[in-house]
């Protein structure tokens, strides 16, 4: 058994869900339930599953939900450029976000890649 609070990329991810949770608490009330919701489920699914797959047994379990990490990686970084695109972030806020997730999703890959040696 690992302990996820030591990876770096759970660290990160930690980080990534705060941001988000505070850029959406900006949304306007129409939007709470719907893009700012889902918003906010992608984010912290990237640590949940990073902390779970750490609970496995095997590698092979921990990288299924390391792989589950990397997808609701993708899915956030598709909802804030949707997000940005119809004017709900701003320019910068995308940028933040999204540079953090480029960097958790090669941290992913590079995990995911790991547990395959």
């Amino acid at each position: 058994m690992r302990n996820f609070k030591e990876l770096k990329v759970w660290k990160l991810s930690i980080e990534l869900s705060k941001l988000v949770f505070e850029i959406t608490r900006t949304f306007p009330n129409e939007h709470k339930f719907g893009l700012s919701n889902q918003l906010f489920r992608c984010a912290v699914s990237i640590p949940s599953n990073i902390a779970e797959g750490c609970g496995r047994k095997s590698d092979k379990e921990f990288k299924q939900f390391v792989s589950i990490s990397l997808g609701s990686s993708f899915e956030l970084e598709t909802q804030i450029i949707i997000a940005k695109e119809v004017d709900l972030i701003t320019l910068e806020q995308f940028d933040i976000i999204n540079n953090k997730l480029l960097e958790i999703q090669k941290m992913l890959n590079g995990l995911s890649t790991s547990l395959d040696n």
